[in-house]
């Protein structure tokens, strides 16, 4: 029996990679992208990615984009309340679990697993425990294009927000620096891909430091190249 799934979506490179392997997986129908967004900016919460890039995306992947709403500065209540209600009505609608791009963060895993379990629902890890160098390398030569929104300055330098997830970029990590951003270094938006009907073009906008630690690079729509 195909399980109905709605797969987290930031927009990012582990977003896209957990919709290639569920898309490969016969067990599994992704029915929609559910994503986050911080009320009065329009962007993704942490990515900080306008949400008219990500209905692009939603657009070039032939799915709804189903968003969940939070304030600015919500506190963590504030955020579980809205996700469970966008939740519920998926369970209802048929919907039995939801797929994330997690990889190897235990606590994360464990956090999702108990508060999808309270709304009857469970949650799938498509590329959990996968090496994270090697999925990186894996996302590059399949032939996907993303580019470095955010970077967190305690991790890493701010000089590398804007640049293209190469494997320029790879070579140029620091050590310690996971290869995937997995312990939040850096946050990516992916605008090309073979999961993709059209690639989404964009430009580089403004690039600005927020509480004093996060650089954030804007995208900006652009038109089809």
């Amino acid at each position: 029996m195909v399980e109905t799934v709605v797969l987290s979506w930031s927009g990012g490179k582990d977003s896209a990679m957990a919709f290639r392997e569920l898309s490969r997986d016969p067990r599994y129908k992704i029915r929609s992208l559910l994503t986050t967004i911080t009320e009065g900016y329009d962007r993704v919460s942490m990515h900080g990615v306008r949400i008219s890039l990500l209905e692009r995306q939603a657009e070039a992947l032939g799915l709804p984009l189903v968003k969940v709403s939070i304030p600015q500065a919500s506190n963590n209540e504030q955020y579980e309340s809205a996700m469970r209600e966008v939740l519920v009505r998926e369970h209802i609608d048929g919907v039995s679990a939801v797929a994330f791009g997690d990889i190897f963060l235990k606590d994360i895993r464990q956090y999702r697993e108990e508060r999808l379990n309270q709304v009857g629902m469970k949650a799938i890890f498509p590329i959990w425990k996968r090496d994270t160098r090697e999925l990186a390398l894996e996302f590059i030569n399949a032939g996907f294009r993303a580019i470095l929104t955010c970077v967190d300055s305690k991790q890493l330098d701010g000089s590398f927000v804007g640049r293209m997830f190469d494997r320029s970029l790879l070579r140029d990590l620091p050590s310690g620096v996971d290869p995937s951003g997995e312990k939040g270094e850096f946050h990516t938006f992916v605008c090309a891909g073979p999961i993709f009907s059209k690639s989404i073009c964009v430009r580089k906008g403004e690039i600005v430091l927020r509480e004093n630690r996060f650089y954030y690079c804007d995208l900006l729509p652009d038109t089809e190249e």
